[in-house]
């Protein structure tokens, strides 16, 4: 899952975009939050990229349902960590819509007529603003749960509110795909999470019994993802889906919400233990994974129309499986990197100046 989804400490990365352009950026960058952003990002492209091995492969699905339980939660619990600041005031809606709403919409057409190239053969989808096309999901969840930033703000016990949404969602089928409703109403709780944090709750993970017990406690996961891995639904994991849709109990909604976001608070809590302080080669990456996010979605939906993974059998073997994880993490590594970041600011943090009024000695636009 496992996604999203970014300029100085505003979660457009998957983490505040996510991010996989948001909030003004601080004078100073905390090479915590970058280092968490680039390592989450990766986590992202191999969890898209052991997926079609997990299909032949246990060692493979117990490792993509692991990351799976926790990689988007991680990026939504940041993106609402650095969404504190939000409000309706100009600024703030004009940075919504230039890092939020415009890549949406160029991302939107884009991934459609992609599709219309690649897949000559197949029915040529429709660009619909309203359906989220592939990993578009997460900018429409952010786009929405930002707006509704000063509500969670304002409410008592907004938590336990937010978890009642995603236990309701999870029981109402007829949510629809609009905004993909029900990824936003299911993830809904790290994100409002992540509105109430501070600084200093990221760092009690950073204790040393916390980054020695990760260790067991990740081992721990992949053991009983493995045990599991041939006969639970990875459908819980997307969170898209009511329970009626899984075929499962109204009852399991609330149970497998609450067991869900324990798993994915102790693996959160885990992956962050071991999210490196201070400047590391990778640091700077981490203001591009809004990038990598958007970008890989090519490559992973290339991979699935052409057949990349049939090309040779050796690929569903061991060796192939490494060579696909190391693969993985080049590509989304080069994603995230300046030069890309150039070449595609134009449409994922425009300026767009033209398009807004000038401020008032009051700062309201005119």
């Amino acid at each position: 899952m496992s996604p999203a989804v970014t300029p100085p400490a505003r979660a457009v990365t998957p983490a505040e975009q996510a991010g996989p352009a948001s909030a003004a950026a601080p004078a100073q960058r905390d090479p915590f939050f970058d280092n968490a952003k680039y390592l989450a990002i990766v986590l992202v492209a191999l969890g898209h990229a052991w997926e079609p091995l997990s299909h032949s492969s246990r060692a493979a699905m117990a490792l993509y349902m692991t990351v799976y339980t926790f990689h988007m939660p991680a990026f939504i619990l940041i993106s609402g960590y650095f969404s504190r600041g939000f409000d309706l005031s100009p600024a703030k809606l004009k940075r919504l819509l230039t890092g939020v709403v415009v890549p949406y919409l160029v991302f939107e057409v884009a991934y459609t007529y992609f599709q219309h190239w690649a897949e000559p053969d197949a029915a040529p989808e429709p660009v619909s603003l309203l359906n989220p096309w592939y990993l578009n999901w997460f900018l429409a969840a952010l786009f929405v749960w930002r707006l509704t930033t000063p509500i969670w703000k304002l409410i008592r016990m907004p938590v336990p509110v937010a978890f009642v949404v995603a236990v309701l969602a999870a029981v109402s089928p007829e949510i629809g795909g609009d905004f993909d409703l029900q990824r936003v109403l299911q993830f809904l709780p790290f994100f409002v999470i992540g509105l109430h944090l501070r600084r200093e709750h990221f760092d009690l993970v950073r204790r040393r019994w916390v980054r020695v017990a990760a260790v067991p406690v990740f081992a721990a996961a992949v053991a009983v993802a493995y045990w599991l891995a041939p006969t639970l639904d990875t459908g819980w994991f997307y969170r898209n889906s009511a329970v009626q849709d899984l075929h499962e109990p109204v009852w399991t909604a609330p149970v497998m919400t609450l067991a869900l976001f324990l798993c994915s608070a102790v693996l959160t809590a885990g992956f962050l233990a071991w999210v490196p302080r201070r400047a590391a080669w990778f640091t700077s990456l981490g203001a591009g994974t809004l990038y990598g996010y958007l970008l890989h979605g090519f490559l992973i939906k290339l991979s699935r129309w052409w057949e990349w993974y049939d090309a040779a059998a050796w690929i569903r073997q061991p060796a192939g499986e490494v060579a696909v994880t190391l693969i993985a993490i080049v590509v989304m590594t080069a994603l995230c990197t300046a030069p890309v970041r150039r070449v595609f600011r134009c449409v994922m943090e425009p300026r767009m100046e033209w398009a807004f009024r000038a401020p008032s000695a009051t700062g309201k636009p005119r």
